[in-house]
């Protein structure tokens, strides 16, 4: 890295414990960081290839109001890597092949918000870039936006593993049907899903209704998130061998299982880590509660929502915690797409989990959206974007700092049902570090 680039990333400051974490060889970055269901679909009768060289099958006859936009890898005319975009809502459909605008986009990727990453504002420009290049894409989401309204909602199947930026797509303003631009996670009810491996999963196809008690497991540098739990029934380790063993244990109902520690991300299954645990350590684990009680499972830890093809243990599989937790039965998974380390991102998640938890008649991505929208309303004007350097040359650290706080907003993702709800139930106010009140 040049000095240059070391200089350009000084302005990020609050990451302090994040970066003596790096012990894992080849660790990129390390820190904690409304109707029915999709139901009743028939399958296309020539669907794409999806990860794994087996069929997808994502549905071409979807619920009203529900949209699914598959993208999968694909090889372009010219022989390079891409992706193929497929969506579906009702009789509007998009089918892109892989093209000299849909290839790998490493620069845009959220991952890249570190202490030796990019300005966030460039980071910003670049996903506006490559939004524009998305012509026939933003057409469709229009069509869809006018077709339904406020009543939309989106799914985004991404198995490309590249870490495409979607919620903050910028869909561009459409005059002749009075609809605004913006960023799609502000603009509409959107969830994201991922390929379940060994289970018949293909789309979610039941909404979530996570009800019961708090399961939560909190490293001690995050022992500020169990305020987000204080009205609740709530069960908190500071052990991760005991909320382990709380989680294969099914006893109270349980809504919400809730991890806040520090994580890690590489470029193999093996450097992906949670607290002190690897992806392999948790995939031992038999995890009933949430195959008995379908449990939201947030996972407040840096790179928590990242994937990695596991060419590396022999199969074309994406793994990552995402597709773990989905696999072991939880009923939704909000997680992080790169880096939240510092403690401004940590207090976004806070925020949201608190909103999240007093909204229980609210579809949690709906929450999520309302969440998004609020943080763009604070951000300004979103043609406004910062330049990286003042007239006296100096880092405008003030422009990039608020360019920073909404793309943590956006950095927060959801998985899983868009019509999935969270409701927890009231507690005593006593916690699993000796039974006091909180």
């Amino acid at each position: 890295m040049s000095g240059e680039a070391r200089r350009g990333a000084r302005w990020f400051t609050g990451a302090g414990t994040a970066m003596r974490r790096t012990s894992l060889p080849g660790v990129k970055a390390v820190v904690r960081r409304e109707s029915a269901s999709v139901l009743q679909l028939r399958r296309p009768p020539e669907p794409p290839s999806g990860t794994g060289g087996t069929e997808g099958r994502p549905y071409d006859r979807l619920e009203e109001g529900t949209a699914v936009l598959r993208v999968v890898r694909a090889t372009g005319a010219d022989g390079r890597d891409g992706y193929r975009l497929n969506g579906w809502c009702g009789s509007l459909t998009i089918d892109c092949a892989a093209g000299p605008t849909r290839l790998p986009a490493p620069s845009i990727a959220l991952a890249n918000l570190n202490v030796a990453g990019e300005y966030p504002s460039e980071l910003l420009r670049g996903i506006r870039h490559w939004s524009k290049n998305q012509t026939e894409l933003a057409h469709w989401l229009n069509r869809i936006r006018d077709r339904h309204g406020d009543t939309l909602r989106l799914i985004v199947w991404d198995d490309t593993g590249y870490e495409l930026p979607w919620e903050l797509f910028w869909v561009p303003p459409d005059a002749a049907h009075s609809l605004e631009g913006g960023l799609l996670g502000a603009l509409l009810v959107m969830a994201r899903w991922t390929t379940v491996h060994d289970s018949d999963h293909d789309l979610p196809k039941a909404r979530g209704e996570c009800r019961g008690r708090v399961l939560a497991y909190l490293h001690a540098d995050m022992a500020a998130d169990s305020q987000v739990f204080e009205p609740y029934a709530h069960h908190v380790h500071d052990e991760m061998d005991h909320f382990l063993r709380a989680l294969d244990l099914p006893e109270d109902d349980t809504g919400l299982v809730y991890l806040g520690c520090h994580g890690t991300y590489g470029d193999a299954v093996m450097r992906l880590t949670l607290g002190n645990r690897t992806w392999a350590e948790f995939d031992d684990q038999d995890m009933r509660v949430l195959r008995t009680d379908r449990s939201l499972v947030c996972l407040n830890a840096c790179h928590s929502g990242r994937f990695v093809h596991n060419h590396g243990q022999g199969e074309e599989a994406l793994r990552g915690f995402v597709e773990l937790f989905l696999r072991k039965g939880a009923g939704g998974c909000i997680v992080a797409g790169g880096l939240i380390g510092n403690l401004e991102a940590r207090r976004f998640a806070q925020q949201l989990m608190s909103e999240v938890a007093g909204r229980p008649d609210s579809p949690v991505p709906r929450t999520l959206r309302d969440f998004r929208a609020r943080a763009v309303a604070a951000y300004g004007p979103l043609a406004v974007i910062p330049t990286t350097r003042n007239d006296d040359e100096q880092v405008d650290t003030v422009g990039q700092k608020r360019v920073l706080r909404l793309l943590y907003a956006f950095m927060l993702q959801y998985y899983g049902h868009p019509l999935t709800t969270l409701r927890l139930v009231a507690g005593k106010g006593h916690n699993a570090w000796g039974g006091g009140p909180w």
